[in-house]
């Protein structure tokens, strides 16, 4: 119901505008148990206060369903991280494992609706295989993208890129480089650095 909803051609209808941190820390916790089970840690890296307009409900739920699979593909004992990258036009949200990796002939196909990369594992683990095609589909409806780097045997990272927009007033901004602008000087504050305003011309 979730794909067909996001492949449907209505637009999306709660947007707003979405803080990032809320969005990881939601995808995090919605598997806190599933890694915790597995002896599994999920470590959150990169910049804060971030922000993109979109769906927080769908977003959360791609976010989401990247660290599940992170989490059911990766040994008992291994880290999955979860970064986020951005800069004045673009966020990204990466999330890492160490697990069992996708071959190159294969990564095109991952998208797809119930593909599953290792057919054994999918078996233990459950799900429905359309994990993946839902971060797809759900990136899509958002106007960004989602791209794949893994190798056999040494893991996989899947980030997501998203427009990024100006957080809203009054928020704290942590972990990046944007600066806020620079008040300017009082008339009385000017002249006694020796700056003339308008109003002391004559």
């Amino acid at each position: 119901m979730n794909l067909s909803r996001l492949q449907s051609a209505d637009d999306l209808t709660e947007l707003r505008d979405v803080s990032v941190d809320e969005v990881v820390a939601a995808a995090i916790e919605s598997q806190s148990i599933a890694a915790g089970a597995a002896g599994i840690s999920i470590v959150r890296g990169g910049v804060r206060g971030a922000y993109v307009r979109g769906d927080v409900q769908v977003l959360t739920e791609a976010i989401g369903n990247l660290v599940a699979n992170a989490v059911a593909y990766s040994p008992p004992g291994a880290q999955v991280g979860v970064g986020v990258k951005a800069d004045e036009s673009v966020v990204e949200i990466a999330v890492t494992d160490r697990g069992i990796g996708i071959p190159e002939s294969e990564q095109q196909r991952v998208f797809e609706r119930f593909y599953r990369a290792d057919q054994a594992r999918s078996r233990r683990t459950g799900g429905t295989g359309l994990g993946l095609s839902i971060v797809k589909h759900a990136v899509q409806r958002h106007g960004g993208e989602v791209e794949l780097w893994s190798r056999p045997g040494r893991g996989s990272t899947f980030t997501v890129r998203l427009s990024a927009i100006e957080p809203p007033e009054n928020t704290p901004i942590k972990g990046t480089r944007r600066t806020k602008p620079k008040k300017q000087k009082s008339k009385k504050k000017a002249v006694r650095d020796g700056v003339r305003t308008k109003g002391d011309l004559s």
